[in-house]
């Protein structure tokens, strides 16, 4: 088994919770999530389709992850193309797409916050990039699924300062709410209403993990270690579905990131 980095592990719980046949809405700004999918693509959901709200459109076909050129994946692959309010009326509901939302905050039995961080919505501490149709999505969909790249007490919160996705609350009326997370430190589901650790990944301990989340987390019964990604799945997702490493933007923030992103586009252009 080769050496891996934890994008790398992340990506591939995503592409394992993916099922054949299914659709895959893509977020905006979420190369993780997008290098999962094309990876189970590759390997056991060969029929799967994606749907983004980048170029409005769907796709069966896919392309390596760039960030200057994204949009020709959706504009010069799309099977077809459509609205974004048609779209989240029309085909949401009806073909129930799956997604990974990265939350801001979250909290133990599963809403989370994209709003803003802070008690005053006027003048927050920080304005977040918003909910998108997220609160429109999250209390119907039975396919709601989490990814939290630095797990941390900022993220893994008692109380939330704004709710902006719906978990598992007795006033829902429809859907199952979020069915699983995955952070840089373990796998979550919430079996039981509430967040519980399924796998811890290789070298992650469990009082790391305590410490670093802000509730208690339900251990399950049979908890063991993430399995670590198989040599075919470290080659497509360096060599073919992300060359560049746009993936590890995620995983990092301030001068390292902007460093980063600076490389990925000069080597995207040529340079």
């Amino acid at each position: 088994m080769s050496d891996f980095t934890i994008d790398e592990l992340i990506s591939v719980c995503i592409s394992r919770q993916v099922e054949d046949g299914e659709i895959l809405a893509q977020g905006i700004n979420t190369p993780l999530v997008m290098a999962g999918f094309i990876l189970a693509k590759c390997t056991h959901a060969p029929n799967v389709r994606f749907s983004s709200a980048i170029g409005q459109g769907l796709c069966q076909d896919w392309a390596p992850l760039g960030v200057g050129r994204i949009e020709d994946l959706w504009l010069g692959k799309a099977q077809t193309h459509f609205g974004f309010i048609p779209g989240v009326i029309e085909l949401l509901p009806a073909y129930e797409l799956k997604e990974f939302f990265r939350p801001a905050q979250v909290d133990a039995v599963g809403n989370f916050n994209n709003i803003a961080f802070g008690d005053d919505y006027a003048r927050p501490r920080m304005r977040l990039p918003g909910t998108g149709g997220i609160p429109d999505v999250t209390v119907f969909s039975d396919k709601i699924y989490l990814y939290v790249p630095r797990h941390s007490r900022v993220t893994f919160v008692e109380t939330l300062d704004f709710i902006s996705g719906m978990g598992h609350v007795p006033q829902r009326k429809r859907g199952s709410g979020v069915r699983y997370l995955v952070s840089d430190l373990g796998q979550f589901d919430w079996r039981n209403g509430r967040m519980r650790l399924v796998t811890r990944h290789p070298g992650v301990t469990l009082e790391q993990i305590r410490k670093k989340t802000g509730f208690e987390v339900e251990i399950a019964p049979n908890l063991g270690e993430t399995p670590p990604p198989s040599d075919e799945e470290l080659h497509l997702l360096r060599e073919q579905i992300d060359p560049l490493g746009v993936r590890k933007l995620e995983m990092l923030g301030g001068s390292a990131r902007k460093d980063l992103l600076r490389e990925i586009l000069m080597k995207e252009n040529g340079y």
